[in-house]
């Protein structure tokens, strides 16, 4: 299967310092790879309604704002959450987004985790701190999704940046970004997992 990187931008200010980032890693990419890129601010999710217990699911509608994210998440090879980080963790559009996850599991006729099993999870992100540890809600959010749904975990890409631009002095995050997407990415685990499980 051809590489396919779908990027889910999921700032609320456009050109942010985790798409800058993003698009500094994405430019390493061979060529021939496929790159989607869509704006969770240019394309506003619904808030996601629980219907486990109350009703059936359905499949969205091609030409709705769900059915666009979920084709475009299941023709992905690869997920990058492209998120700055709010709160110690991605920002409501993003959550919002891997909400939707939970009742595309139980959509008839996707197959949302078999399809995405193998698959890789991404993440790059813009902070304000000099500490990255203050970080690692996020990366648990992310590798732990993965993890459920039997994923690669890629890592997150992390950068330091709070005024618009400032990610690109960020000569660490740069040079990081050159090779982010290069390595191959192991099947994620829960932190509790043993090598038999």
């Amino acid at each position: 299967m051809t590489r396919r990187f779908l990027f889910v931008l999921g700032s609320a200010r456009a050109d942010g310092n985790s798409e800058l980032l993003a698009r500094k890693a994405a430019e390493q990419l061979p060529a021939e790879v496929e790159r989607q890129w869509i704006s969770l601010a240019e394309h506003p999710l619904p808030d996601f309604v629980d219907q486990r217990h109350d009703s059936d699911h359905v499949r969205p509608a091609s030409g709705s704002t769900t059915g666009l994210f979920l084709d475009a998440t299941l023709a992905a090879t690869d997920i990058v959450i492209v998120s700055p980080l709010y709160w110690y963790s991605v920002s409501s559009q993003t959550k919002r987004y891997l909400d939707h996850w939970s009742g595309w599991l139980r959509t008839p006729g996707v197959d949302f985790k078999a399809t995405l099993a193998g698959r890789t999870l991404w993440g790059v992100t813009a902070l304000a701190h000099a500490e990255p540890e203050v970080a690692d809600p996020l990366v648990g959010l992310l590798s732990n999704s993965a993890a459920y749904l039997r994923m690669r975990f890629g890592g997150v890409l992390l950068g330091n940046g709070s005024a618009p631009g400032d990610v690109l002095r960020d000569t660490e995050a740069l040079r990081r970004a050159k090779t982010f997407f290069a390595r191959e990415a192991p099947l994620a685990r829960f932190p509790y997992e043993t090598a038999a499980a």
